[in-house]
């Protein structure tokens, strides 16, 4: 049996699409926030190992590099925890970079914390 007036059914059908499609973007542009804060706190730290790997200079000018870059580019929020350390990697002597900081994720869906490393091998004079 059909209805007779289907009126105001068009209003409704795009009230429910319409929800949907505004779900699907913004979780898009949240995945891109997510995306953009990993990779920036990524490239500090590869950035901050560099630095502190050169003749010269040392592990807690790495550790400032890294907090200026990261300050820089998303906030002083993501840059709360970075520490250095030498390591091993590959028979060879490095700097490594850590840094741990939270995850912009809506509600408790997904990690609350991100942590990244950063390495590069110590120069030696001469």
């Amino acid at each position: 049996m059909r209805l007779a007036d289907d009126r105001g059914s068009a209003v409704a059908e795009f009230t429910m699409v319409a929800g949907l499609l505004v779900v699907l973007v913004l979780s898009v542009i949240q995945l891109a926030l997510a995306l953009h804060v990993r990779a920036t706190v990524a490239d500090a730290a590869a950035e901050g190992a560099r630095h502190a790997s050169l003749v010269g200079s040392d592990a807690a000018a790495g550790v400032e590099r890294t907090r200026d870059l990261i300050t820089t580019a998303i906030g002083p929020h993501y840059a709360e925890r970075v520490s250095a350390s030498r390591a091993t990697v590959a028979g060879l002597e490095t700097i490594e970079i850590r840094v741990a900081s939270p995850l912009p994720v809506f509600g408790l869906i997904g990690p609350t914390a991100l942590e990244v490393r950063g390495h590069a091998p110590l120069e030696s004079p001469g």
